[in-house]
């Protein structure tokens, strides 16, 4: 990946978080995984680590399969 692409998907992120400022860490996470970043990415983002991230993506997805 390019410095300018690296940059662009930072930006990207940013941006989404700024949209989303009042959700959780969960929400987050799920907009951030939807978007396309990886779990190693969205750690990063949200300053936690990867495996919070595939806890809380687990837990959004069980979530809305009860809601259905």
């Amino acid at each position: 990946m390019s410095e300018a692409d690296n940059r662009t998907d930072k930006l990207l992120a940013l941006i989404l978080l700024h949209n989303i400022k009042g959700a959780n860490q969960k929400d987050k996470a799920l907009q951030l995984n939807l978007a396309g970043f990886s779990n190693l990415e969205i750690a990063d983002l949200l300053q936690t680590n990867p495996a919070m991230v595939s806890t809380l993506l687990y837990q959004a997805r069980k979530g809305k399969k009860k809601k259905l």
